[in-house]
């Protein structure tokens, strides 16, 4: 009798399973064209250029405010290995973004920000501002888009990344010494700035092919702001501030998460940024996580044998 019964349960879980997949892959499709949706998503458009930059070990200067016996100090050089990673070849421009903004889904672009050629990297949006322009991308797209973290961006921006450091030793005991370096260095930074946006392409690639970086746009980043003391690395006191984000572009800039005209205030140290706009990485399609987390749950993929024991075990308790 219990032969029996096994030989009915095994054919029902051949049905039940399958059936489960088709009407979960039945529920995306709808929304891929739009059935459960009527916002950007069922909108779809063509996907910005990309490029895709191959893993490797780096070396760059960590992000943050470093100290060492109550002095600022350069932060120290660290080598990472990053993951491949596919992204925006140019930053998002005024096009983009309000293809985003007509459909709701963003805000527009600070006042003194808006210019009629379309072909420029959108600036005077906030980190907030961005997050919803991926929001928004994503659903367009049918793949998953981020903003990048610090490192990211300069593993992509390879030999173009800028080096913050002032190159005053860590040991030096007159304050001066560093003072007047970063004095030299914010005095050319701000006789440098030029805020007009200039087309895409404008400033030219990397030995990757990432163009316009650095520009004269700074790109928004995820990753916080932080003050660091060498002398106690586990001082409270350290850590990240996760209200301030770090803008990357001629230089780091940390600046508040609200900030969408970097010369109106925001900033925490240094020269601000001409501008604010940003890129986005690209990673897998959009259901491709949720597709795998079902069919680990269902057992598919999974050797029939294994799924025959699980099913024994189940009748057994």
């Amino acid at each position: 009798m219990a032969a029996a019964l096994q030989h009915r349960e095994i054919p029902a879980i051949s049905i039940i399973i399958p059936g489960l997949l088709v009407a979960v892959l039945g529920g995306l499709s709808a929304a891929q064209i739009g059935l459960f949706e009527n916002s950007a998503s069922s909108i779809r458009m063509s996907e910005p250029r990309t490029v895709t930059i191959a893993s490797r070990a780096f070396s760059y200067r960590s992000h943050g405010e470093f100290f060492k016996n109550g002095i600022a100090v350069d932060g120290p050089m660290v080598t990472i290995t990053e993951s491949a990673l596919e992204i925006m070849k140019y930053g998002v421009t005024v096009n983009d973004y309000k293809r985003c903004v007509a459909d709701g889904d963003c805000q527009p672009a600070a006042p003194e920000h808006q210019v009629t050629n379309g072909d420029v990297p959108v600036t005077g949006v906030s980190i907030e501002d961005a997050r919803a322009y991926a929001s928004w991308l994503s659903k367009a797209t049918d793949f998953d888009w981020i903003l990048p973290t610090d490192a990211q961006m300069a593993f992509a921006a390879g030999s173009r990344f800028p080096d913050d450091g002032l190159g005053v030793s860590a040991d030096s005991k007159n304050p001066a010494t560093r003072w007047l370096a970063d004095y030299d260095r914010e005095t050319a930074r701000k006789a440098s700035a030029n805020p007009v946006p200039q087309a895409s392409g404008y400033f030219g690639e990397n030995e990757f092919g990432l163009a316009d970086f650095p520009g004269n746009v700074w790109e928004w980043t995820t990753t916080c702001n932080r003050r660091v003391n060498l002398d106690n690395p586990d001082d409270a006191a350290n850590g990240d501030s996760c209200g301030v984000y770090l803008a990357v572009g001629k230089h780091r800039s940390p600046m508040s998460f609200f900030v969408k005209n970097p010369k109106g205030g925001g900033c925490s140290v240094g020269a601000p940024p001409d501008n604010l706009g940003f890129r986005l990485i690209r990673e897998g399609k959009r259901y491709a996580s949720y597709l795998q987390k079902i069919k680990t749950s269902l057992g598919i993929g999974t050797h029939r044998a294994d799924v025959y024991r699980k099913a024994s075990l189940g009748r057994q308790n």
